[in-house]
């Protein structure tokens, strides 16, 4: 579940495995270039946690943050 704070969408998740992990930063960082819209995130092992925010609105979240958030959500669906 996606949570608002500090001015950013934050998200953690968890994989089996860090090439899971890796693949699944790969789909998100493919969908974030299509939207020109790229997120903050690590990676350590098995963990990414990724924070969304618009660059170009002051670092706040706006509706290019919850639209990259929902499809972020369906790769992992």
């Amino acid at each position: 579940m996606w949570k608002e704070e500090n001015n950013a969408l934050y998200r953690k998740f968890e994989f089996k495995n860090f090439s899971e992990a890796f693949a699944f930063m790969t789909r998100v960082a493919l969908e974030a270039e299509k939207m020109d819209h790229h997120p903050r995130w690590t990676n350590v092992y098995n963990r990414v946690e990724i924070w969304l925010n618009t660059h170009d609105a002051g670092d706040t979240v706006t509706e290019k943050d919850h639209t990259l958030a929902r499809r972020i959500d369906k790769l992992i669906a």
